[in-house]
Formats: structure tokens, sequence, C-alpha cells
């Protein structure tokens, strides 16, 4: 996993599109490379360089549990995929929040000592 942007000062609250909306509003922003695209959940739209899952259809890898529940559709095979590869976004951030402590809370150190 390499992370490429990094935007620290928000509070853990905040909705996943407030936080993206201020990374593409800002000087230093947040951009994609051509050509390239970010896997985002379904409160995000699909845009440019954003993909984001069929929404009313099957997503989340435990609805794929039981053996012989295969894709049917193209939209739900690409759900599937799209599942996976979260799945191990999500994943790594349980990895780090597991190996450094001060990732599981707030910090007591204000945001300028922070960054």
């Amino acid at each position: 996993m390499k992370f490429v942007y990094v935007l620290p000062g928000w509070e853990g609250s905040a909705s996943d599109s407030r936080v993206l909306r201020n990374a593409l509003e800002r000087e230093d922003c947040f951009e994609v490379p051509i050509g390239k695209y970010y896997l985002v959940d379904a409160g995000y739209t699909n845009g440019p360089g954003y993909l984001a899952p069929y929404r009313s259809t099957r997503y989340h890898l435990q609805e794929w549990a039981t053996q012989g529940n295969n894709p049917t559709t193209y939209k739900e095979l690409f759900n599937l995929r799209h599942s996976k590869k979260r799945n191990v976004i999500e994943r790594t951030f349980g990895l780090l929040k597991k190996r450094w402590a001060i990732l599981r809370q707030a910090s007591f150190f204000n945001i300028k000592q922070q960054v």
C-alpha cells in the first residue's frame, strides 16, 4: 500500500465526501493521475478518476460468502472485484492501527505538533 496524499486535521466524524471536496479545493490539491482511478465507496458518484460500486447490487464480501454464490451479472462481477480491492485497503488501516496505538484514537497533541 502506498499513500499518495495525506490531509491531516479532519475529525474522524467528517464525511468522506466533505474531506475529499476540501482536498480538491486546496492549493496543494489532491489530483488523480491521467488514466488512473481510485476506488471509492457507494457514498460517492463515479467521475473522472473515481470508481464507485453499482448501487442496488450485491456488494459486500459476506454477501458472496456461500459456496456457489457467484456473480450473475456484469454489475455483480464488478462489485465483487471492487469489494475485494477495497477490503485490502480496510485491512491495511486495521494493521496500521494495531501496530501504532496512537492511530486508534484522537491524539492529545495539537494539530501543528502532529503535522
